[in-house]
């Protein structure tokens, strides 16, 4: 589903140039769930970038589903992640001045997709907020907007989500619950899944977890990092 091969990508500043991924291979299969660990700037949202085709390596090969997305035009990796991916950040990224209906709405509009109504509803209900539908953003919980985006990454049926950092923002116990949703609605939609955490609580849903530190990526075991 995912493969990465020799990728490499700096960026300079100044007159310095820094080296933050380094010729690394990724296999990543459908179905599988990756948490990749570091700290700050160790480029892991970088790498996210990398794989959703938003940047693109300065060496290296990204396959997506058959498909080397670094020969594509910008348009065309665009395409790839409309149609491929979905998204789940730590500050929900909802649009305010859109209701729950219409931020739903939107990605499937942009896919052309049918049985929008009826999508909205089927999502709302396996989230947990069937009642919620004509609500703004700033009339949620914390939680329930990371449900609402949770919602929004799953409704245009992509092969793959990208999650950065999604309880980041909550609290224990709300990220709790919205660990327990993405391992339910993912696990059970068979979605392919990469997640940025620092949340022990989410290493349970991880098939492998990666660390990445000085621009290498390393398998680690998930029983220490949960340890």
């Amino acid at each position: 589903m995912v493969e990465l091969k020799k990728v490499s990508r700096s960026f300079t500043e100044g007159n310095t140039k820094h080296a933050v991924l380094k010729n690394f291979d990724l296999k990543i299969e459908k179905g599988e769930i990756i948490i990749l660990l570091g700290k700050s700037g160790s480029g892991k949202s970088t790498l996210l970038n990398i794989i959703s085709g938003i940047d693109i390596p300065d060496e290296g090969e990204v396959t997506i589903a058959g498909k080397d997305i670094t020969k594509l035009s910008e348009k065309d990796r665009t395409l790839v992640r409309r149609n491929k991916i979905g998204f789940i950040f730590q500050f929900f990224n909802l649009i305010p001045t859109l209701t729950v209906r219409e931020n739903l709405q939107l990605p499937l509009e942009l896919t052309n997709s049918d049985n929008q109504e009826e999508r909205i509803n089927t999502i709302l209900s396996e989230v947990g907020l069937p009642e919620r539908a004509d609500s703004y953003p700033d009339k949620l919980s914390g939680g329930e907007q990371q449900r609402i985006a949770v919602a929004r990454a799953l409704i245009h049926n992509p092969d793959i989500i990208l999650a950065d950092e999604p309880t980041g923002n909550l609290d224990y116990e709300t990220g709790l619950q919205i660990v327990d949703l993405l391992d339910r609605v993912v696990k059970q939609k068979g979605k392919t899944m990469i997640m940025v955490t620092h949340s022990k609580d989410v290493m349970g849903l991880a098939d492998r977890v990666y660390s990445l530190r000085e621009g290498k990526l390393t398998e680690t075991k998930k029983d220490s990092v949960i340890e």
